[in-house]
Parts: structure tokens; sequence; C-alpha cells
């Protein structure tokens, strides 16, 4: 696995694993915390819609649920978007997108219109930020990458755990218009991360002026290549399942927390108990995930966390009181931050640098089809049998089935076909990279046609080869 995605990034370049790589890690912290937070945060603002323009809850329900559909649904676009302009235009453009939405919804006279702009459009500019940024960060970290991966991903609990309340601030100092505004500007930072993810250059050759042109001619905007790669298939199956039960719990834990007749705000302690263990959980998890016994098995330790996070929904279906509840949100939150660490990260490990600007597109997309799906269904589950268990039961069932196809679909089907295929190629470009290491930029000019050229025209000059470290391999 190289070091550089296939979108503008040149190939031969070494991760720097830290330098300016730390400052996109930064962005891509901000980034992620932005794309999935921002969804959950804006429900704060539900009542004063339902009040304003008379609608039902199920009614403003839905513009968590388009920003949510557009930032997995949009995934082969940003592709596209990526491997054409490449990842600092598209996540400045991204920027403006989702600051221009909430902004344009602050004056909004009707649900319809708040659908189109906080929706549509700040979804769609979340996306074209939240992608490119995992892509440069695959591109600035190798070593790293697991550490890499669990730090940016902690962005999503930190992000959640502070924009909710101030949320809550905006909505009673300013009103709904007034905090969609403040919001709208604060989502300006992401043209700032935008401007971070400078992008990595090769070492300077002369006459290699016609060779960029020549790859961009010969770039594929969407490499549906991917789908030949069987673990990459596996992997995307698993990763739906997965989803179709893994956004359940968090939905309606405070929903359960009140029917079993506890307060409102000490059922919504219960998000900031998951929120705080995931935080922690995240970037430990990086860490293990980078240990060198760990690393190549990386696929196991992410069929672990599915089971873990399956196992402890079906734990959670038994709780009778609050204490069991906090039980439940621990070690769904220890779960749920290992699972959010390394689904990234084991797609990298799975596709490789070159082709992850197009994989992580496609299967996004395959995402979003399980997004839409899985709540809504659980919430109908849940009006026919008017009980919580069987909503977390279904939820535990479905993750845990995602986790036996990867780990048994890694292990019987990819293991033996595949290990030596990727062994190859990863061999080839470390080889390429050690190469491009040692030498100089003139040396690397250098090929076999003209070593051997150098040889035949030697006897003619001075009647003999002379041989030097050099010439004799």
């Amino acid at each position: 696995m190289g070091a550089v995605v296939a979108d503008d990034g040149p190939s031969g370049v070494k991760a720097p694993d830290g330098g300016w790589g730390w400052a996109v890690l930064f962005g891509c912290f901000i980034i992620t915390g932005f794309s999935y937070a921002f969804p959950k945060a804006v429900s704060v603002f539900f009542k004063e819609l339902i009040r304003e323009f008379g609608i039902g809850y199920s009614d403003t329900a839905w513009i968590s649920s388009i920003l949510l559909a557009m930032l997995y649904g949009t995934g082969p676009l940003c592709s596209v978007c990526v491997n054409r302009f490449g990842c600092r235009p598209v996540m400045l453009v991204g920027g403006l997108f989702a600051s221009m939405g909430m902004v344009i919804a602050s004056f909004c006279t009707s649900i319809v219109q708040i659908y189109l702009t906080a929706g549509v459009i700040t979804g769609l500019g979340l996306a074209l930020n939240f992608q490119p940024s995992l892509i440069m960060l695959n591109r600035y970290f190798d070593k790293r990458r697991p550490l890499a991966n669990g730090l940016s991903a902690a962005g999503s609990p930190v992000f959640l755990c502070a924009l909710s309340p101030l949320g809550q601030i905006l909505q009673h100092e300013y009103g709904w218009r007034g905090g969609f505004l403040i919001l709208g500007g604060m989502l300006l930072n992401c043209c700032v991360c935008g401007a971070l993810m400078r992008p990595l250059e090769p070492p300077k050759k002369p006459d290699a002026t016609k060779e960029p042109a020549e790859k961009k001619a010969k770039k594929k905007l969407l490499d549906f290549s991917v789908f030949k790669d069987g673990g990459f298939v596996i992997y995307t199956l698993a990763a739906s399942i997965m989803v179709l039960g893994l956004f359940v719990p968090p939905v309606f834990v405070v929903s359960y927390a009140k029917d079993l007749g506890y307060q409102d705000t000490k059922a919504a302690f219960l998000l900031t108990i998951l929120g705080f263990i995931d935080i922690f959980a995240r970037p430990i998890c990086g860490m293990v995930a980078g240990l060198k016994w760990v690393r190549p098995r990386c696929v196991y330790l992410f069929s672990f966390a599915m089971i873990f996070n399956g196992f402890t929904d079906l734990m959670g279906s038994m709780s009778v009181d609050y204490g069991g509840l906090v039980v439940f949100c621990i070690f769904f939150g220890i779960s749920y931050g290992m699972v959010g660490a390394l689904q990234f990260e084991v797609l990298m490990a799975i596709v490789g640098t070159q082709k992850f600007s197009s994989a992580i597109g496609l299967v996004l997309l395959a995402e979003a089809m399980a997004v839409l799906i899985g709540p809504p269904s659980a919430g109908k589950l849940l009006d026919v049998t008017r009980r919580y268990m069987f909503v977390f039961i279904i939820a535990g069932i479905e993750v845990t089935t995602s986790a036996l196809v990867l780990a048994l679909g890694n292990f019987f089907c990819i293991k033996k076909k595949s290990e030596e295929p990727h062994t190859k190629e990863a061999a080839a470009e470390r080889e390429e990279l050690n190469k491009s290491e040692d030498k100089t930029p003139e040396d690397a000019k250098v090929d076999s046609i003209e070593v051997e050229q150098f040889l035949k025209d030697e006897p003619e000059k001075n009647g003999e080869v002379v041989t030097n470290p050099e010439t004799c391999v």
C-alpha cells in the first residue's frame, strides 16, 4: 500500500507520518465533528420549527435524515470531484455550500425550503468536505495511520457534546433563525480546514512536465474496478448490514429511559455518558490497531468491535431501570468508538490508497440506503410492539451478522486467494519508495535501458568496460 491516493497526489511519494500531517489531522478532526454531529445538533431547534410552521415531529426529523442521506448518498459524486479537481478545491467549495445552506435557511418561510437549504445544500457541503479530508489523511499517514484515524474519528463525539448545548443556548438567546445564522458562520471553518489540505509534492525532476498531463488523461473519475476485489465486496456488504442497526440504539435510548418513567434531563444525560466514553475509546482503539501484531489483523479487530457492539445491544434490551441503561451506554460507547475508529482504516487496508478515493464513495452510497432504512424501520417495529426490547434485539442481531459476514468472508474467501497478490503489490510499492529515497532526482532518471546503453558505449570509448559500483549490479 502506497502513501498517496489517485486524485491529485504524485505516485512514489512517501507519507510524512507527521510534520504538516498533524495540521491535516486537525482539519480532519474538525470536518469529522461537523459531518457527524451537525445532523444531531440541528434537532435542538425542532420544537421551535414545529411551533412556527405548525408541523409534526416526523416532518422536522426529515431535516436530519436529508443531511445524513446527502452525506452518504453523494459519495460517488464526491469521488468524481476529488479525482477531477483535487481535495483542496473541493473542500473549499464544500465549506461555502455548508455555510450558505444554513444562512439561507435562517430566512426560510416554510419547512420545504428548510429541506432544500439546511438539508440538501448544507448536506452536500458537508459531504464535499468529509470524504476529501479522509483521502488527505490517508495520504499523509502510513505507519501512524490507525492512530490518525482514531484521533480524527474522535471529532464526532467531541463536537456532539459541544454543539448540542451550544444549540440550546443559541435557541434560547436568538431563536431558531439566529441560531441557524450563527451555525452557518461556524461552518465557514470548513473552508479553513480545506486550506490546510496542502498537496504532497514529488521530488523535482527535469523534463517531467509532460508526465502529469499523460497521467491525468488516463485517470478514471470513478474506478469501478474495486468491485473485482473480493475484500471490497465483502466489506461493503458487511458495512451495509452494520449500518442498519448501528445508529438505532443512540436514537431510541433516551425515549427508552422516558418510557421507564425518568425525567427528560436524566434521560438526555445518557447520551452525554455515551459521548464521553466514545471520546476516549476512538483514539485508544486507534493506538491498539497500530501495534505491529494487531495491524495485519485489523479486519478481525473490526469484526470483534462489531460483535461487541451487537452483544451490547442484546444485553441492553434487558435493562429495566436507569442503572441498567447507564451500564449499557458505557459499554455501547466503548464498542461504538471502536467501530468508528476502525471502519475507514480497514477500508484503506483492503483496497489500498490508489483506489481509496473511489472505494469510499461507493461504500458511502451503499451505506446511504441502510441509513435511510434502519431507524425508520426500527420506529415502525416500536409502533407495532410498543416494546423497546425488540428494537434493541433486532439492532444487535444486524450488527452481529455484519461482523460474521466480514470475519468469515475474509477468512475463507479472501485470505487464501488474495494474500499473495496484495503482498506482491505492497512489496513493489515499497521497493519503489525505497529507490526514490536512496537516489537523487538525477539518478532516479536512469533506468535499465540507459544502463545497458552505457555499457555498450563504454568499450568503444576506452577500449574496455570500467566496472564500478554504479554500473555493475
